[in-house]
């Protein structure tokens, strides 16, 4: 049987790309075990919360997802602090598609802008420890170079994080029985519109029956959509624990 796992969740955003719900800040999923913290994606104006609740240059590393500014562009508030609020300067290991340094110099136009301060390197998709975090890496439908993770420490259950994904399926190889499934649900109880390439409540329903998750968390819904509409229509297939996380909430996995 897997031991419940020692990791802990606060939730520094969980918006997506837009919204209309105030203080829903993009996504970024702090998490904690066993004197490490990493955070999962840094999306905009999650730095703030993300400050107020630990001291970031302590954090063992950031890991993006994708490419999409809702989960990065808060790596450039990340930057300043680091190399101009600190004595002397720090510098943090970032984790995420191969072209986000490029993507960060492109965006000030300043080559080496994002190496100041910030060691950027690839997702391993072989996995790699990470301070107390066993971090699994698979590539999912969305842009050209998208991730999902799983993330445990020693056998017990873990957290899987879907980033934005638009096959369900992509996730199956990450989750174990007994995981947390930490997922996107962008359009809400559905349907999800032709190419968007995200998932919807009947999607994630679906995906937690197949792998026997213990728990769904869901987040990154779009404005118009209803939060209780779209718990139900995970709950129509799935019978355990469902619940939507929002800024600010602190939660053990």
């Amino acid at each position: 049987m897997t031991s419940r796992s020692p990791i802990e969740l606060f939730v520094a955003g969980a918006g997506p790309a837009y919204t209309d719900r105030p203080g829903a800040t993009g996504a970024a999923y702090l998490l904690r075990a066993a004197g490490s913290a990493i955070l999962l994606d840094f999306g905009q104006g999650s730095f703030p919360r993300l400050a107020a609740e630990i001291e970031p240059s302590t954090l063992d590393a950031v890991i993006v997802s994708h490419l999409h500014p809702d989960h990065f562009i808060d790596l450039v508030p990340l930057r300043h602090y680091l190399r101009y609020q600190l004595v002397p300067p720090r510098r943090m290991r970032v984790v995420g598609p191969a072209a986000l340094a490029e993507r960060l110099d492109a965006l000030h136009g300043e080559a080496g802008f994002t190496a100041a301060s910030l060691d950027v390197r690839s997702v391993a998709e072989a996995g790699e420890t990470i301070g107390s975090f066993a971090v699994q890496a698979r590539r999912v439908t969305h842009t050209d170079s998208s991730f999902a993770f799983r993330v445990s420490v020693g056998s017990a259950a873990g957290l899987v994080y879907s980033g934005d994904c638009g096959r369900g399926d992509d996730l199956v190889p990450l989750i174990r029985p007994g995981d947390t499934l930490l997922a996107e649900v962008s359009f809400g109880p559905g349907p999800v519109p032709p190419g968007a390439q995200h998932l919807d409540g009947p999607a994630v329903g679906r995906l937690a029956v197949a792998t026997g998750v213990s728990r769904v968390l869901l987040t990154h819904i779009l404005m118009g959509f209803d939060p209780e509409e779209t718990v139900a229509s995970v709950r129509a297939s799935f019978g355990g624990e469902v619940s939507f996380v929002w800024p600010g909430d602190r939660l053990a996995i």
